[in-house]
């Protein structure tokens, strides 16, 4: 028997994991007093960057004497800088258990070609931390964004390791409570959990990330956009807004709108609140229904972002059709855009749930759901 359509739509629809939903007051008149036209190094430049900065740290609680700069080319830039930068001063420890990870693997052991132990999960797993050795310099994603698995918490990283921790946080940052006494190297970019524009990446670095930036040189050629050092010491110049290359004064003022919009629903908890609501409400869904599940296996490891989940009904013929299916028929209803899973991930639907996005709007698009499940089902 064919379900009647849902009487209500989510008021915006757009729940793509990147770039993703705008701040719900969104209004390109917010824009208005970007430094259009002006130079980043002239003085109305650097206050915005440094207010960026400094916004930054102050919503995610990130300590005084750890520096924080703005660089280019989004999340991919700023791990990128830090690889090329820290990496081959010591063993290596590369995880990974989703595409970005692997990819990360890639560069640190076809490319830099370093002394490295890759440990990997399957899709919807993680690796099991407690068997890496943290006196390597350790590689991962806190939250893997195709795969909607993140780390459960910063335990199992002791306080006294010998080596550094580069963390690729860019779908947990304002979102997940990040150990920042653990992480040595963290990165994220601004198109995601605030809704930012795209190409600039945020990079962070613990006091002893800069003495290893400081006592060590790495064997390869660094390009100019990943050089943070001049003569054995720190450009401190890149921490205080002074940036690489020519950032986008527009993209800076849509940043700094966005920290504007968080402190008013709380800060980093209301974030994460908003967050959480949101991921809740799909995990409830999932549980009430037997034809969908969670592609994270542990609860524990669940993603409050990227929520990924696979259809497990047993009359689906082929599953990588079927998913393609119900988002396609999501999307031409215009309730739920960019809801796919990644190319290669598994296939389902990857529907993203940071603090951007309305709890309101994640309730009235799961009806549909079950609407174009049941209408797929139907069509096999």
């Amino acid at each position: 028997m064919a379900m009647t359509k849902p009487a209500t739509r989510p008021a915006n629809p757009r729940f793509s994991s990147g770039p993703c939903a705008k701040i719900p007051t969104f209004d390109l008149n917010k824009l208005s007093d970007a430094a259009l036209g002006r130079s980043h190094r002239a003085a109305v430049g650097k206050a915005k960057l440094k207010d960026a900065i400094e916004g930054t740290r102050e919503l995610l609680g990130i300590p005084a004497d750890y520096r924080i700069g703005i660089v280019p080319a989004s999340d991919t830039g700023a791990v990128e800088m830090a690889m090329w930068s820290l990496l081959g001063a010591r063993k290596a420890t590369m995880l990974a258990w989703e595409s970005f990870g692997a990819g990360w693997v890639t560069d640190a052991v076809k490319q830099l070609k370093i002394d490295a132990e890759v440990k990997t999960a399957d899709y919807g797993d993680i690796v099991e931390l407690a068997t890496v050795d943290w006196n390597t310099d350790v590689v991962f994603t806190w939250n893997g964004t195709t795969s909607g698995v993140r780390v459960p918490n910063g335990d199992a990283i002791p306080a006294n390791r010998d080596g550094l921790t580069i963390c690729d946080a860019t779908s947990a940052a304002f979102a997940q409570d990040l150990p920042w006494d653990k992480l040595d190297v963290t990165t994220f970019s601004w198109q995601k959990v605030l809704g930012g524009e795209a190409a600039h990446g945020m990079l962070i670095l613990s006091p002893r990330a800069v003495e290893r930036l400081e006592s060590y040189t790495p064997a390869w050629p660094l390009p100019k956009i990943f050089r943070l050092t001049k003569g054995g010491k720190l450009i401190e110049g890149i921490f205080v807004g002074e940036t690489i290359n020519t950032p986008s004064m527009l993209a800076v003022e849509d940043y700094l709108v966005a920290l504007d919009w968080a402190r008013s629903v709380g800060g980093f908890k209301g974030l994460m609140a908003r967050a959480d609501a949101n991921a809740r409400a799909i995990w409830d869904f999932c549980d009430d229904r037997g034809w969908i599940d969670n592609l994270a296996n542990d609860p524990a490891t669940r993603s409050n972002t990227s929520v990924c989940l696979k259809f497990t009904d047993d009359r689906i013929t082929d599953g990588a059709a079927f998913a393609k299916a119900v988002a396609k028929r999501l999307e031409a209803e215009g309730v739920a855009l960019d809801v796919g899973a990644y190319r290669d991930a598994p296939a389902g639907l990857r529907i993203w749930c940071g603090g951007t996005v309305e709890t309101s709007d994640i309730e009235a698009m799961l009806p549909w759901l079950d609407w174009a499940f049941h209408e797929e089902i139907a069509a096999q």
